[in-house]
């Protein structure tokens, strides 16, 4: 049964991560390709953090908070920000 709930939990971090992407990408009005440039990843690397098909490296992690100017535990719906 535990094993069931972490899985879960884990979801439902992994889709709050691609739905703050997504929010903090519009709310600057970047597209994905000069985030992705920034980040130093592909494109379409960023389009799957995006669609919550992955989830980045630690690094790409900390580089998006900092791009951003949130915490990470904003990013994962941790924290409110």
């Amino acid at each position: 049964m535990k094993q069931k709930k972490d899985n879960a939990t884990e979801d439902v971090t992994e889709k709050k991560f691609a739905e703050r992407l997504l929010e903090l990408r519009k709310e600057k009005g970047w597209t994905q390709a000069k985030v992705a440039q920034f980040l130093g990843v592909s494109a379409i690397s960023y389009l799957h953090y995006e669609k919550g098909q992955r989830i980045p490296s630690l690094g790409i992690i900390v580089k998006i908070a900092q791009l951003y100017d949130v915490s990470t535990d904003y990013l994962f719906g941790i924290a409110a920000y």
